[in-house]
Order: C-alpha cells, then sequence, then structure tokens
C-alpha cells in the first residue's frame, strides 16, 4: 500500500481535511500524448494541495481489505481513492459519481494532478529556488 503525505485544491478553502493552502497560478496544463498543445483546463482555478495529509489510504479499499496502488485526492470535496491501476479505481469511480473534475496525486514524488472532465493531464509549476548569495 502507498500513501502520501500531499494533496490537492487550489484558489479556496479546502472543503476537505484540512485548510488549503492558496497557490493561484501554480498549474498548468501538460503536453500529453499527441493530444493539441492548445487545449485548456476550465478547472484550473479550482486547484490547491490541503495543509496537512488528507487521511491514512483509499477509503473503499480499507473498507474491503484490499491493497491499493497510488492515491488521487478530489480537489472538490477531498476524497481520497486509489488510482486506475489500483484494484477498486475509486478516484475514478468518485468522479463518475459526483462529476468532481480534478484529482491530484498524492504521492510526494508527483507533482501532477488529472482533470477528468476535460480529460487532461495537469502539472504543477515549481518555482526554482534563487541561487545562494543571490539577494535581488
Amino acid at each position: 500500500m502507498t500513501t502520501g503525505p500531499v494533496g490537492g485544491e487550489r484558489g479556496r478553502t479546502a472543503t476537505g481535511p484540512g485548510p488549503a493552502t492558496n497557490i493561484d497560478g501554480s498549474w498548468t496544463v501538460a503536453p500529453d500524448g499527441g493530444r493539441p498543445d492548445s487545449r485548456v483546463c476550465a478547472h484550473l482555478t479550482d486547484v490547491a494541495r490541503p495543509a496537512e495529509p488528507p487521511g491514512d489510504g483509499c477509503e473503499q479499499c480499507l473498507a474491503l481489505g484490499w491493497a491499493w496502488s497510488r492515491l488521487r485526492w478530489c480537489t472538490t470535496c477531498g476524497h481520497v481513492g486509489c488510482c486506475d491501476s489500483s484494484q477498486g479505481r475509486h478516484a475514478h469511480a468518485h468522479y463518475a459519481a459526483t462529476g468532481h473534475p480534478v484529482a491530484l496525486s498524492l504521492d510526494p514524488e508527483e507533482k501532477w494532478g488529472w482533470c477528468y472532465a476535460d480529460d487532461l493531464f495537469l502539472v504543477e509549476l515549481v518555482e526554482a529556488p534563487s541561487p545562494e548569495g543571490d539577494s535581488t
């Protein structure tokens, strides 16, 4: 089982676990295998990361005694579900049941999300730190 310490919602207070950190302007649509580069996500204004870990794993998998592969965090309500590589595919099932469009990866090594509604891969923009000693 894999769990991660971060996930997301942007530009507003999260309704899920823990307060959200406002990170306006930190997400963009990423090039994704043959899809036109000009596509846009209508839901990027709704993406921010929670300030606290959003739980212990996929609640549906935990209830069923199943293992999961990776966790995804719904930016609309804070639901934590397993990825499409997991037996339950609970993050996708949550979108199908609710229409909540964006889920972010909770893996600490992954800085990406998926917009189910627009069928787009999203990446978090990370600012490069200033070189040491640079006071500008």
